[in-house]
């Protein structure tokens, strides 16, 4: 393992680091609501999804597909209360363009336009706004997106924590896509554009003062031409997804949930970098929950899967893609992990969120 150390002479309490697991009926908001888990499920589908409550709305991906004039939409909103705002191979201004350009990306949109609303605390330093400012314009002109519109809100002090970003977004989806998490079948092909885990593992370095004897750098980045290479190859992608909150698990469990099916995931064959693997195992997390910000899941009719793949390790975003598993008809709406010792495990939907203020 890596030399491992804290910069502070205070101990560490591994315990901190992870949401507590609070009783299913609070009657109180909790961390894990916010951490992409069962809790959030239950928190969208019990309080927002009855008060909104719309065929579009139903369908419960990450950017809604609207019909306007004849053109096919996509739509997402995004909220960002990463801490800290700024840490290694990215910021919270990064973020808040790769999030929402991923979300509308995973509907086969070519994202677009952007908005931007800011909430700000009083007495955040105005150099640390104009950087964060400055890495979300930054961020946009390479996704190739415009920011068009936006708003600021400043709340007193103590009531915020520096900075909160919310972009919403809008892209065109072409004609004949119909990428969504009901669409997964048995036979499909489960693909990963890259390793995971570096970006949740990346904030964690520099929120809790740790060295991993090597610096981890987010993935943070924009995922849309990946997706018009994929796309470019045959339009017929059944699901894509961007594994953010609750990592690449709870991803694969709200496709299987989705979709009816199931989901056989070969753990040897997930591509997670050492120095990730070293830093979860000391920490007791499992890398398959950590978030990331620049990677996608991919399910794919078998008999497009090689070509897909070749695009995928073709493309600047996608060179560390593999094939890590299969949709299958066994155990629907479960996924299950052959692992590496020739045994079998379930990997359920996580509770709530192993690293919270993630994204």
């Amino acid at each position: 393992m890596a030399d491992l150390a804290t910069t502070d002479t205070a101990p560490v309490d591994p315990a901190n680091w992870t949401c507590p697991a609070p009783l299913r009926d609070q009657p109180v908001v909790v961390m894990g609501h916010g951490g992409g888990g069962a809790l959030s499920a239950e928190l969208i589908e019990q309080v927002f999804a009855p008060a909104y409550g719309n065929p579009t709305l139903a369908a419960l991906t990450d950017s809604a597909v609207l019909g306007l004039g004849g053109t096919r939409l996509a739509f997402s909103t995004d909220s960002y209360v990463v801490r800290p705002l700024f840490f290694p191979g990215g910021s919270l201004g990064d973020l808040a363009v790769n999030g929402t350009v991923n979300d509308l990306a995973m509907s086969g949109a070519r994202p677009t336009h952007l908005s931007a609303a800011f909430i700000l605390e009083e007495g955040v330093e105005l150099a640390v706004v104009e950087r964060v400012a400055r890495a979300l314009g930054d961020a946009a002109r390479a996704a190739g997106v415009t920011i068009a519109t936006g708003d600021t809100k400043v709340v007193e002090s103590g009531h915020g924590d520096g900075v909160y970003v919310t972009t919403a977004g809008v892209g065109l989806v072409p004609e004949g896509v119909d990428i969504r998490p009901q669409r997964a079948r048995p036979g499909d092909a489960v693909l990963v554009s890259g390793p995971i885990g570096q970006h949740g593992v990346a904030v964690l370095s520099v929120r809790d003062g740790l060295e991993f004897g090597v610096e981890i750098t987010s993935d943070t980045a924009p995922l849309a031409d990946l997706v018009a290479a994929m796309l470019a190859v045959t339009p017929d992608l059944h699901v894509l997804r961007d594994p953010t909150r609750g990592g690449l698990g709870a991803s694969l469990n709200e496709i299987a949930r989705a979709s009816g099916t199931g989901v056989r995931l070969r753990e040897r064959a997930v591509p997670v970098p050492d120095e990730v693997a070293n830093a979860c195992g000391f920490l007791g997390l499992d890398p398959l929950y950590v978030a990331n910000e620049g990677r996608l899941v991919a399910f794919v009719p078998p008999e497009h899967a090689e070509a897909v793949l070749a695009a995928m390790r073709a493309h600047p975003q996608g060179t560390g893609a593999a094939l890590i598993g299969e949709c299958v008809a066994e155990h629907p709406g479960m996924v299950v992990v052959a692992t590496g010792l020739g045994g079998t495990r379930v990997l359920d939907l996580p509770l709530g969120e192993q690293l919270p203020r993630i994204c």
